[in-house]
């Protein structure tokens, strides 16, 4: 990933008209398509200003995920919502807590324990979801469907933007939307998202960069949950 020197000293943010800015050495930050870097709330100004001041010698776009979800959610999301809506309704006809081992039996028990609280929740908020223990596909009910295209769809671009996101690490739009009502907190679903992957593991143990994938990938998920706590 390319990388640029540090080229300021102070980071700090200032409320504007429709929003909260960043701002490096008094200059407002922008995006890579050159707009004005505006975050919808001071908090989520205050982590993508976190990240800008945690750079050392080098900025390492790597290292800065709230600030990238930040300008996919200004640059991309708004001329494309319609079309994550749907995204969300697609990913809940296929959800990975919907699709269950038959064997073995140990991780089918562990599969129900863990994931049928979140179904079930989730079925209280309106969207009903039925499981199966077979490969094939299962047709779900249209208006939990519905329902489910219907809550992204009334997100805001940032909020969209986050639930787009854990949709797709999850494969699980319950699970994402789970984390965005604040059912459980985004580490316990990134395991709940990877409940297969541990029993194989525990079974065969881990590949050190397979390891190293998840871990990274956790911590990156783990930092835009923060965007849920103001």
């Amino acid at each position: 990933m390319k990388t640029a020197k540090r080229f300021y000293k102070q980071v700090t943010t200032s409320p504007v008209d429709n929003g909260f800015a960043v701002l490096l050495d008094g200059r407002q930050l922008k995006t890579p398509g050159k707009l004005p870097l505006i975050a919808p709330s001071a908090h989520a100004a205050a982590l993508v200003a976190a990240e800008w001041d945690a750079q050392k010698d080098t900025i390492q776009p790597g290292t800065m995920p709230v600030t990238r979800l930040v300008n996919v959610a200004i640059e991309l999301t708004p001329s494309n919502r319609d079309q994550l809506a749907e995204e969300a309704r697609r990913y809940g006809g296929t959800d990975l807590l919907c699709y269950r081992a038959a064997e073995p039996l140990e991780l089918a028990e562990h599969q129900a324990e863990q994931w049928d609280p979140v179904l079930k929740w989730a079925a209280l908020k309106g969207f009903s979801l039925k499981t199966t223990q077979t490969v094939k596909a299962i047709d779900q009910d249209p208006q939990s469907l519905e329902n489910i295209a219907a809550y992204a769809a009334k997100q805001d671009d940032l909020h969209l933007t986050l639930l787009t996101h854990l949709t797709a690490v999850y494969g699980s739009a319950v699970l994402a939307i789970a984390v965005m009502e604040r059912n459980i907190s985004g580490p316990k679903a990134f395991n709940l998202s990877r409940l297969d992957n541990l029993y194989q593991i525990r079974q065969w143990g881990e590949d050190q960069e397979a390891a190293e994938i998840a871990a990274n990938l956790e911590a990156e998920t783990v930092a835009l949950c923060q965007l849920l706590e103001a």
